[in-house]
This record gives C-alpha cells, sequence and structure tokens, in this order.
C-alpha cells in the first residue's frame, strides 16, 4: 500500500473518515473482501494506507478522503487572463483572497467577462470539461452588427470550423446585436470564431451561468464562495 513516510492511517479509519460508515462497520466490510486497495481485494484489518496516494474502492465505489474544498465564483473583468501564472500580466488570481490554492475552470479569453470558477478540486475541470457531462455554459454575445435571423439559426443549428462541425446551441434573440447562446461544448474561442465563420465580429461575450451555477448580481471583478447549495449541486452534476 503507500511506502514508508508516508501519512498511513488504519484503513477502517480512513473509511470512517471519508464518511462511508463507522469503523466497526468498515472492518465488517473489509472482512467480506467489499473493500479493495490500488485494484486488490483486502480482507487484513491491519491494512494501512495513504489517503493522498491510495485508490480505495468499497463495492466497487471510490472512496475519496474527506478534505474541505474551495469553490469561488467570480465575476472576471476584461483584460483578466484566466490563468494561475502570466509574468507581468493580470491573471484572475490578482482579484481573490485565499489560502488554498485554486485554479480556474473553463476558462474565459481576456477580453471576455462573466462568471469564472476557481476551485482547489481537481476533480471538477475533467468532469465540467469532458462533454459527456453535458454541461451548459450560457453567455450573452454582442456582435458588431445586426444578425439576420438565418444567421442566427445557422448559429443554432451548427456552424462548420476548422476542427468540425460544433454542436446545436439554444439561442434567443434580445436585440438586432444581441442574443443569448447556450452551448453543450467548449472549445477555444468558439463563439468567436462561429461568429467569424458568419461573417460578424464579436463586440462583447459575457456569462452568466455555468452548469447550475448563476452569475446574478455578483458585481464586476467580485467574488464569492459557493454556498453549501451550489456546492452540492455542482459535485451532483459532475457525477461525484
Amino acid at each position: 500500500m503507500a511506502e514508508a513516510g508516508s501519512r498511513q492511517i488504519r484503513l477502517q479509519k480512513f473509511l470512517a473518515e471519508a464518511g462511508v460508515c463507522s469503523r466497526r462497520k468498515g472492518e465488517d466490510y473489509i472482512r467480506q473482501g467489499l473493500v479493495r486497495v490500488n485494484g486488490e481485494t483486502v480482507t487484513k484489518l491491519g491494512t494501512t494506507v495513504d489517503p493522498a496516494a491510495d485508490r480505495v474502492e468499497v463495492s466497487g465505489k471510490p472512496v475519496y478522503p474527506r478534505r474541505k474544498e474551495v469553490y469561488i465564483m467570480l465575476h472576471k473583468p476584461a483584460g483578466y487572463i484566466s490563468t494561475c501564472s502570466q509574468p507581468g500580466r493580470k491573471i484572475v488570481l490578482d482579484l481573490v483572497d485565499t489560502e488554498r490554492r485554486v485554479f480556474p475552470v473553463g476558462r474565459l479569453d481576456k477580453d471576455s467577462t462573466g462568471l469564472l470558477l476557481l476551485t482547489s478540486d481537481g476533480r471538477i475541470h475533467h468532469r465540467l470539461a469532458h462533454p459527456s457531462f453535458d454541461h451548459e455554459k450560457q453567455y450573452i454575445v454582442t456582435m458588431d452588427r445586426p444578425v439576420a435571423d438565418a444567421d442566427l439559426e445557422k448559429l443554432e443549428s451548427g456552424v462548420a470550423l476548422s476542427d468540425g462541425m460544433t454542436r446545436p446551441a439554444a439561442i434567443v434573440r434580445r436585440s438586432g446585436t444581441v442574443f443569448s447562446i447556450t452551448l453543450q461544448e467548449g472549445r477555444n474561442r468558439q463563439i468567436r470564431r462561429m461568429a467569424e465563420a458568419l461573417g460578424y465580429a464579436v463586440r462583447s461575450l459575457h456569462r452568466v451561468r455555468m452548469g447550475p451555477l448563476e452569475l446574478k448580481d455578483l458585481p464586476v471583478g467580485g467574488w464569492r464562495h459557493l454556498t453549501a447549495a451550489e456546492q452540492r449541486e455542482l459535485l451532483q452534476s459532475c457525477g461525484l
């Protein structure tokens, strides 16, 4: 299991700390051969594991160490880079104050604004980005000139880009130049490229929703920790 010198605890204690069951019930699970560590069934009660390194499963389901992850919603202003480090440039981490190391999920380009999620939870990025989870992202788009109905229909049904046809999107017109678009994919600069393919230029791009999270009235440049309910909805939407 864990190597010498790592933080090792008894397997049944790990199960209890992870919220799976009581220690005594954990011992029963181990005796019954229901627990695997790094792919191997464990039946010895004295077995120890390193919560940070070993992969533990009960009845085929992974068990994760219980720790307090950080989930932050930021209203990203224009001019900031969605990265953890960019010498000489303004980055989104400059806007938040947290002791935990966090990173942006679902990036917005420098000129785009709106909802950005920052988290210490490494599982979230893969789940939000993976197409099998169909996480919706909603944006308010302002074009450089009025958009024809026929072109809105093309944006909605799919546009041919260099990396393939885009998936269908939900479009709601707000004015001649402004519409909302809801995507279930997140290619690099996707909306701007879709607009360019139809002969338009995006003047502003503002994200208002990301999965179950909504920006609402959070001020520009402002940030806050997700509520317990928002955390629960986010994790559930990611299958966690």
